[in-house]
Order: structure tokens, then C-alpha cells, then sequence
């Protein structure tokens, strides 16, 4: 059986989907994109700020889905300039610490609201 969940921290998602997806004891977390808890956009912003962002609806996201980073199983991350990837590898190692999830980066042509960086996640679950 699969269970959805949004996170009370985040806006509603605006499209047809939910923040999470739960099945049995795996989190499947969709995109985060850099929007606030109260849904403005930050594709204005620097990318480390952008990075940030998405790294809170992140954990906002394993939060309501019982988890943490530290469960975190597999990784994807779309950026639209793969030169930022350095400074994303940066950001990112200091959030999450001595784990190590899978990853996989691609670089994009676009993202939705003109921002820089979405990530999604699939998380173990307690």
C-alpha cells in the first residue's frame, strides 16, 4: 500500500503530486525546488542560496516521512549550469555529513520557476 504525505512546514504542492510517497519503510521524496515555506521563488537569489533552500524543504520532507538525512538512500540533483555543481558538492557535503548517499547530477536546460537546483530523494524510513 502507498501512503502521500505533504509536509505542514512547505507550501501545498501546486501541481498534482505530493511532497512525499510512502511505501513500506522507503521514502520516495519528489523534487525540491528553492521556494520558501510560503512559496516564493528564489531563482532571484545566489545559487548558494537557492542550494540552501533546497536542502531545508529536504529535510522538512524526510521530517514529515519519519525520517533524516542520515537515512537518506539515493539522491538526484538537476542543475542548469553544471558549473555550479562544485559549489553545490560543497554545500551539500557540509548538510549532510559523513554519509553518502547514491547520487546522480544532471545538468538541465531549465528548471520550473527559472531556478538553479531541485533535488529529490529516496529516504529509509523508521
Amino acid at each position: 500500500m502507498v501512503e502521500t504525505a505533504n509536509s505542514p512546514g512547505l507550501l501545498p504542492p501546486i501541481g498534482h503530486y505530493s511532497h512525499v510517497a510512502l511505501h513500506e519503510r522507503v521514502a520516495y521524496i519528489s523534487g525540491q525546488l528553492p521556494l520558501t515555506p510560503e512559496g516564493v521563488p528564489l531563482a532571484d537569489q545566489p545559487f548558494a542560496v537557492q542550494v540552501e533552500q533546497v536542502l531545508k524543504n529536504l529535510d522538512a520532507c524526510l521530517q514529515t516521512a519519519g525520517s533524516d538525512r542520515t537515512q537518506l538512500i539515493s539522491v538526484t540533483v538537476y542543475v542548469t549550469d553544471i558549473g555550479d555543481w562544485p559549489e553545490f558538492d560543497r554545500i551539500y557535503r557540509a548538510w549532510l555529513g559523513d554519509a553518502r548517499p547514491a547520487r546522480a547530477v544532471a545538468g538541465v536546460n531549465e528548471l520550473h520557476y527559472g531556478s538553479a537546483v531541485e533535488v529529490q530523494a529516496v529516504a529509509a524510513r523508521n
